[in-house]
C-alpha cells in the first residue's frame, strides 16, 4: 500500500485518469495523474482524437479533460508536452514518495509499477492541503528494494545495459522477432510484479508501442 490518503471529493480526477502521487512545490501542492489502465483506454479509444488522424491524440484528449477540470478547481493543468522548460514531472514523482528510481533506470510506482506514466499534474497555487504537505516524501520501501528484479534480464536486447540503448531498442521493434514486444508492450515493463497488477490491457500497450515506433 502506498501513503497516500484518499482523496478529497474535490480532487477526483477525471474519469480515466487517476492521483499517482502527491507533493509540494514552493508553497504550492501538485497533484500528479496517471492513467487509469483499463479505464482510460475505454474512455480514450471512444474519444474523437483517437480517430481523427491528427497528431498526438492522447496529448489532446488529455488537455480536452483536464483543463476544464483544473480551471474548476481554482488550480493550474501542466502537461509532460509543456515548454522548454519542460514540467519537472520526474522531480515530483520522486518527491511524491510513491515512486523511485528502478534498476533500468525508468520510475516505477508503488501500484502501477514500470507502468507509471503521467498525463497531467495539477498545480494548487498557494493552496496546498494537509493530505498533500504529508506526501512530501518517501514513506515505504522502494519495492525493489524486495523484488528478484525480474525486468533487469527482460529485454531480449540488453538495451538497458548502461542507460537506455534507443537504437538497439527500436532496431529490435523492426524485426519480425520484436512483434511480441509491438503487440504486448515493452517486455521490461511488463516484467516487473507490480506492473502485472495494473491492469494494463495488450492493445492499449500495443497501440503506444505503435507510437513509440511507427
Amino acid at each position: 500500500m502506498g501513503c497516500d490518503p484518499a482523496d478529497p471529493e474535490r480532487l477526483t480526477p477525471p474519469a480515466g485518469l487517476v492521483v499517482a502521487g502527491r507533493c509540494r512545490d514552493g508553497a504550492d501542492a501538485i497533484v500528479l495523474l496517471s492513467p487509469d489502465g483499463p479505464a482510460l483506454w475505454r474512455i480514450f479509444s471512444a474519444a474523437p482524437e483517437f480517430a481523427d488522424g491528427a497528431a498526438d491524440p492522447l496529448d489532446r484528449w488529455s488537455r480536452r479533460i483536464v483543463l476544464p477540470w483544473a480551471a474548476a478547481l481554482g488550480g493550474q493543468a501542466l502537461f509532460p508536452s509543456d515548454g522548454p522548460p519542460h514540467p519537472p514531472f520526474v522531480a515530483w514523482a520522486l518527491a511524491s514518495g510513491r515512486c523511485w528510481s528502478s534498476p533500468v533506470g525508468m520510475l516505477v510506482h508503488d501500484r502501477l509499477g514500470l507502468f507509471v506514466s503521467f498525463r497531467a499534474a495539477l498545480r494548487l497555487p498557494g493552496r496546498a492541503p494537509e493530505e498533500v504537505a504529508a506526501a512530501t516524501g518517501p514513506c515505504q520501501t522502494a519495492p525493489c528494494q524486495t523484488c528478484t528484479r525480474p525486468c533487469l534480464a527482460a529485454c531480449p536486447v540488453d538495451a538497458f545495459r548502461t542507460g537506455y540503448d534507443t537504437g538497439r531498442c527500436h532496431d529490435w521493434l523492426s524485426r519480425p522477432q520484436g512483434v511480441d514486444c509491438m503487440n504486448s508492450g515493452c517486455r521490461v515493463r511488463r516484467a516487473c510484479p507490480l506492473s502485472k497488477g495494473c491492469g494494463r490491457l495488450p492493445e492499449q500497450s500495443a497501440w503506444h508501442m505503435r507510437q513509440f515506433h511507427p
